[in-house]
């Protein structure tokens, strides 16, 4: 009887110790699932307040968002405004230019192309009121500046966006390069003729003997000045009779052959021009030199007969000419605007400095890639992306410094 009351007495225990494990059990695993619940509602508040400080965020970022559209809407409206008042103002100086200059000279020859569209006034349906005067082409003297620009005339489109045109005093004859470099010029009997033509058609094309490098020629009584360059030789410029068509006279520079003489146009290694004084040569003697470089020439040998520092510098200029030993640099942007004459010097030093034109040349296309002075004409041959205009001179006497 006593083993089994034992027996009952260990049972009862066990029963009550597993009972009592089986409590604290639970309690334990009802206080974590008591705590998971907590973590859970504290979730859910901060997934609440997450979410609407988001829905607050997108709120405020499509209101700024549609105050910036608001103000980029503003801004372009002004801008196009600004734009509008630029090109009116450009207008009005163009207009009040073509009042207040000298009339400019032509010659007869050229009266039936200058009746077709000429420059600012006949824009207007003045030019038929006009007569054109007519004056000697020779300049006995030479002390003449310019003073602005008379009118200007679109010709025509041809080739390439770069490329040089002129014409020569002597002749009147018309001659085209197209690109920046090549071994054929076009050559037409006037003005007229290259106006009225399609493309080249109608022209005279002739092959040089060798190619030339840049839109840098020059046509000076009867004779083709060209610069010469093939790889990394040296620049050399050829003199060429037109009339007998072969090459008469070589002269090597003494430019790096590296060097370009405008940075706007790197594709012109040298620029010769021609005025009532005779050949020039615009060059840079070396990459390095930040100015550019004036020589005189002789015509008829190439020897060089002086040579100046211009002071001009080379850093976004685009293109320059001579006019009566005076040297006018045109300056541009990267960004292709509105060109201007910035900087002047005359080898003669009866130019001062407050007599220097300021000369801002009417918006085009681009950037001129050469301009050519006619000084029997008193105009300049421009080429300007592709473009073939002419800037008709006006003239005044310089004063002695």
């Amino acid at each position: 009887m006593k083993p089994l009351f034992v027996l009952l007495l260990s049972t009862a225990w066990t029963l009550s110790a597993a009972q009592h494990y089986y409590q604290g059990l639970m309690d334990y695993l009802e206080n974590r699932l008591l705590a998971i619940e907590d973590r859970m509602l504290l979730w859910h508040d901060e997934s609440h307040r997450h979410h609407t400080e988001m829905k607050d965020l997108r709120k405020l970022a499509a209101e700024a968002v549609d105050t910036l559209k608001n103000h980029h809407g503003s801004l372009a409206k002004n801008l196009e405004g600004a734009a509008a008042r630029v090109d009116r103002i450009e207008r009005e100086m163009d207009f009040v230019e073509s009042q207040t200059s000298p009339r400019a000279c032509a010659n007869t020859a050229d009266k039936v192309v200058e009746q077709g569209a000429w420059g600012l006034q006949e824009s207007r349906g003045e030019a038929e009121d006009e007569e054109w005067e007519e004056i000697s082409s020779t300049v006995s003297d030479c002390v003449e500046i310019i003073s602005g620009i008379r009118s200007v005339k679109i010709l025509k489109r041809v080739g390439s966006p770069k490329g040089m045109w002129t014409r020569d005093p002597r002749s009147s004859k018309v001659y085209v390069f197209n690109g920046t470099s090549g071994d054929t010029v076009y050559q037409f009997s006037s003005v007229r003729d290259f106006s009225g033509s399609p493309g080249v058609e109608g022209s005279k094309p002739f092959r040089l003997p060798s190619e030339w490098a840049g839109p840098g020629s020059a046509v000076y009584n009867d004779y083709l000045y060209y610069v010469k360059q093939e790889a990394d030789t040296d620049v050399q410029v050829v003199k060429y009779d037109l009339l007998a068509g072969e090459e008469t006279e070589t002269a090597i520079f003494p430019v790096e052959s590296r060097a370009t003489v405008y940075d706007l146009n790197p594709e012109t290694v040298a620029d010769l021009a021609a005025d009532d004084e005779g050949l020039w040569l615009l060059y840079a003697p070396s990459d390095s030199e930040p100015s550019i470089s004036l020589a005189k020439m002789d015509a008829a040998t190439l020897d060089i007969e002086q040579i100046w520092d211009t002071r001009c510098p080379r850093e976004n200029a685009e293109a320059a000419f001579v006019v009566c030993g005076t040297v006018y640099v045109v300056y541009n942007t990267r960004l292709a605007s509105r060109s201007r004459v910035q900087c002047v010097f005359d080898v003669n030093d009866m130019v001062v400095s407050e007599e220097a034109p300021l000369l801002y040349f009417p918006r085009r296309y681009g950037a001129h890639a050469s301009l050519k002075y006619n000084p029997e004409e008193k105009q300049l041959y421009g080429w300007d992306d592709g473009y073939q205009i002419i800037y008709r001179l006006t003239m005044k006497r310089k004063l002695l410094a």
